[in-house]
């Protein structure tokens, strides 16, 4: 095993976002306090010194996950039609990235063929390459909308591909797999016994799209393939990063026991304390206030974000986000795609703004796009997006372009 390349979306962010008058870069709801937490809670007879057993000692307590955390996620998985998830098949993780990183680590091995969704989150490629698998990225579209070509991934497809990794909703465009495509792709891959990752940590935070529309994509696990495998945490959806809690869920109880097999060399459990808030946020008591608070949030500062856009049409161009915390502008002049990278820099040197430069982000590829992350609280989207015009009226005409 080699180690992976630098991680350049965690590297840009510990670099900026300690300094960042307005972070607009980041990717989580804006994140609240255990007290605003309890706040949300339809049961008003809780305190937040509620949430924790003070007199339970300390030990690892239940390796695979809290029992009360996985029945609220086995809830939230199983379907009112379809057949429940049982909690057993649910790993309690610290964060998607160690969900994403058991499963690569339990499923792939040297000279193993895995293809990648793209563009998206840097582990969900350069871990598996890490490992000695050969990748191959699954590219979306921009003039398309962002969707790839299923086609595309028809001919990927090999003798030795052993697993096809999803993202949806896709960091960084904010754009899914409708469900008819989902259901192609699962097809192809039953037909052919691959294993498929559903990075969803993102869901079910859907702000321009509602289940009743014949593309809102369910979760990988409720479409009817027995060899998928979904990951998700507190973190994005649910404004919750710092309690480090993720999860991944299969319906395959062979992969879950690969995956709790790798995990004992890795994380033997997570925080007692974090998983009891967690199962708290999850409950149905609290989750719909939750969400719901978070999809207003998004709907009312992607409204911001439009109108700068539009304001911009000159230099901005991007696909509307329909779901997630995430957008991918492109910024040109004359033209030609405008540094990003040194864009970004400028923009938060003068401003405080901060975003990620996406050929940074995402790859040498994406020449002139940035992330924008437009979940924080509303007025520091508001306030952040007018420095932004200011800069864009005054100095945008000095920033480099791309050769």
């Amino acid at each position: 095993m080699a180690p992976p390349p630098p991680f350049t979306v965690e590297q840009w962010m510990d670099k900026y976002e300690t300094t960042a008058k307005y972070n607009i870069a980041e990717t989580c709801c804006a994140s609240i306090s255990v007290d605003e937490l309890v706040s949300l809670s339809e049961n008003k007879d809780v305190k937040a010194s509620d949430l924790i057993d003070l007199s339970a000692i300390q030990h690892y307590g239940e390796i695979r996950g809290s029992i009360p955390l996985r029945n609220n996620l086995s809830r939230l998985y199983s379907s009112k039609v379809g057949t429940p998830l049982p909690p057993d098949n649910i790993l309690i993780t610290p964060g998607a990235i160690a969900a994403n990183f058991l499963v690569f680590y339990a499923l792939l091995k040297r000279g193993d063929h895995v293809i990648c969704h793209y563009p998206t989150y840097q582990q969900l490629y350069s871990v598996p390459a890490s490992l000695g698998a050969e990748v191959d990225l699954w590219k979306s579209k921009p003039e398309n909308k962002w969707l790839p070509e299923f086609e595309e991934l028809e001919a990927m497809i090999k003798d030795n591909t052993k697993l096809i990794v999803l993202n949806n909703p896709q960091n960084p465009t904010g754009q899914i797999l409708p469900k008819p495509l989902l259901q192609r792709i699962i097809d192809l891959a039953c037909s052919k016994s691959i294993p498929i990752l559903s990075d969803e940590v993102y869901r079910p935070l859907f702000h321009n799209i509602t289940p009743m529309d014949p593309s809102f994509p369910p979760s990988i696990l409720s479409m009817g393939y027995k060899n998928t495998i979904a990951t998700g945490s507190l973190s994005k959806a649910y404004s919750l990063a710092g309690l480090r809690v993720g999860w991944l869920a299969s319906r395959n109880p062979e992969i879950i026991e690969r995956c709790a097999s790798a995990r004992d060399y890795t994380t033997i459990s997570v925080s007692q304390i974090d998983q009891q808030i967690a199962a708290f946020a999850l409950s149905p008591e609290t989750l719909h206030s939750l969400l719901g608070r978070n999809i207003q949030l998004a709907k009312a500062n992607l409204e911001l974000l439009d109108r700068f856009v539009v304001k911009h049409d000159e230099y901005c161009s991007w696909t509307r986000p329909v779901a997630g915390t995430t957008a991918f502008v492109k910024f040109e002049r004359e033209g030609r795609a405008v540094d990003a990278k040194a864009f970004c820099e400028a923009l938060q040197e003068q401003t405080g703004v901060m975003f990620l430069p996406g050929d940074v982000g995402f790859g040498d590829e994406w020449k002139g796009y940035v992330r924008i992350g437009f979940v924080n609280r509303t007025e520091v989207v508001r306030e952040g997006l007018e420095e932004v015009r200011k800069f864009m009226r005054r100095e945008f005409d000095e920033v480099p372009l791309c050769e």
